[in-house]
């Protein structure tokens, strides 16, 4: 294996979302191409909002989707002691520091700096307290730890795969906030830590991170760490152009497994936004990967679509093996024999565009199912009489052979076209349009065609 490690690290509030896969996928994708490694790590220091339930959904979903990861589930929670470790290093180095400011304070400088043309950055006037006196306020006084990144003179560089090296003027930057008035930590030192001390040499995530990079590049270079090459893509948004996450209705993945979707449908879906240059012929998640090059990834934002993501379910499911097919469709047709079942799947598989469609031809197994308002409307206009010479046909026939049939059909009422064959295929399959009738009427055999078309009559005379 090569030296790449890449992660996926969600919290473990929620449900798996589109969102989440693309992260997931491009993290998967770039150390499968590159023969590395790729590791999941929980974030769950947000013990209020994190759940043991999420954290088994999300391995699950996961799972279904073929993005196995490698070695043992880590957790954030596992480095705690080394998070206070290093906030404290960087206390004493002047690299961080506590804030006393009430929110009315911050609110307050704020405006002061908008009414000056000035970004509403932190004015950093609780930079100057000594550890000394801070830690005597902060026996009674409510705090946060911030760091002490603006006013340096020096200048941090990100390094991105996709954009080269971004640079980011200290002066311009602002003293973000490490640990919450409560005492747990935002994203940002963990979340750097953990990946230093996982050993992650790659990191993907989308642009609206990359001024949380500057930071944490800042306070692991400030630790002795090597911060990892970045790769900020363009952001996923929704149909509607607003960014997608799941607080904006993003689709669960659970959902969509409940949906029907096959996994293989999601991942094409998602490895294609931003990347065009993969060939239609990938098909697998293997074949993805070799067709991968992070470096051809938009650093545009990209448009998600359902229809695509359902297209791509459709051409998976014309593709699919029967004996694959079968499985799915036994709950619509539990009474089916198993060999019937696998005969079926393959007759009408190249018809479906969801495995429900199916119901569409469930008159080809059971010739008493319903047929459709203007399914009935066209048998009435063929005729009874249309339907009993057809039948006597039928009977009379030695080979059960549509062409042979239908041109008999033919020869005695007239009929041709659409006038012939439509009704005939109405009277079998019950729908106006689906697999070959050369294949159906074998399928049917004899009595199976001859009970459709004595159903029909029965129906047309009622």
């Amino acid at each position: 294996m090569s030296d790449v490690v890449t992660r996926f690290a969600p919290s473990p509030t929620g449900m798996l979302h589109l969102g989440n896969v693309r992260t997931a996928l491009l993290n998967w994708l770039y150390a499968r191409k590159h023969g590395g490694r790729f590791l999941l790590r929980f974030e769950d220091t947000d013990r209020d909002r994190s759940e043991a339930q999420y954290i088994d959904a999300i391995q699950k979903d996961l799972a279904w989707l073929g993005l196995g990861w490698d070695g043992e589930v880590l957790f954030q929670s596992a480095h705690q002691k080394k998070h206070m470790q290093a906030l404290e290093r960087l206390a004493e180095q002047g690299d961080a520091y506590r804030c006393f400011c009430s929110e009315s304070q911050l609110t307050l400088d704020r405006k002061l700096a908008t009414s000056r043309g000035l970004p509403p950055r932190y004015s950093g006037r609780c930079k100057a307290l000594s550890l000394e006196e801070s830690g005597q306020r902060a026996e009674s006084e409510p705090f946060v730890w911030r760091l002490a990144i603006r006013g340096d003179q020096s200048e941090v560089v990100v390094r991105d795969a996709l954009r080269s090296d971004v640079h980011f003027s200290c002066a311009d930057l602002d003293d973000p906030v490490v640990v919450r008035s409560d005492g747990t930590f935002t994203f940002l030192l963990p979340n750097a830590i953990d990946d230093a001390l996982d050993g992650i040499t790659h990191t993907m995530r989308g642009d609206d991170h990359l001024t949380n990079s500057a930071y944490q590049v800042w306070l692991l270079e400030r630790l002795g760490y090597v911060a990892p090459v970045y790769l900020h893509h363009g952001l996923l948004l929704g149909e509607d152009g607003a960014k997608l996450s799941k607080r904006t209705g993003s689709h669960s993945v659970e959902a969509l497994r409940g949906d029907g979707l096959f996994p293989e449908a999601l991942i094409q879906a998602m490895a294609r936004l931003g990347h065009p240059n993969i060939p239609e012929d990938a098909v697998t998640a293997d074949e993805l990967a070799e067709h991968f090059v992070a470096e051809h990834i938009s650093t545009s934002s990209v448009r998600w679509s359902d229809e695509q993501m359902w297209r791509w379910h459709t051409r998976t499911l014309h593709t699919l093996d029967p004996t694959m097919l079968a499985p799915l469709l036994k709950p619509l047709f539990p009474g089916l024999a198993d060999d019937r079942l696998l005969s079926f799947a393959a007759l009408v598989e190249g018809n479906l565009n969801r495995v429900e469609d199916v119901t569409g031809f469930a008159r080809i197994v059971d010739s008493s199912v319903a047929i459709s308002d203007e399914g009935m409307q066209i048998l009435r206009e063929a005729g009874v009489g249309f339907f009993r010479d057809a039948l006597k046909i039928w009977s009379e026939l030695e080979a059960t052979d549509w062409k042979v049939w239908a041109d008999a059909v033919k020869e005695q009422s007239g009929r041709k076209g659409r006038q012939l064959f439509l009704p005939l295929r109405v009277a079998l399959s019950g729908a106006l349009s689906g697999p070959e009738m050369s294949l159906v009427v074998p399928f049917l055999g004899r009595e199976g065609v001859g009970l459709c078309l004595k159903d029909v009559i029965e129906r047309v005379e009622s």
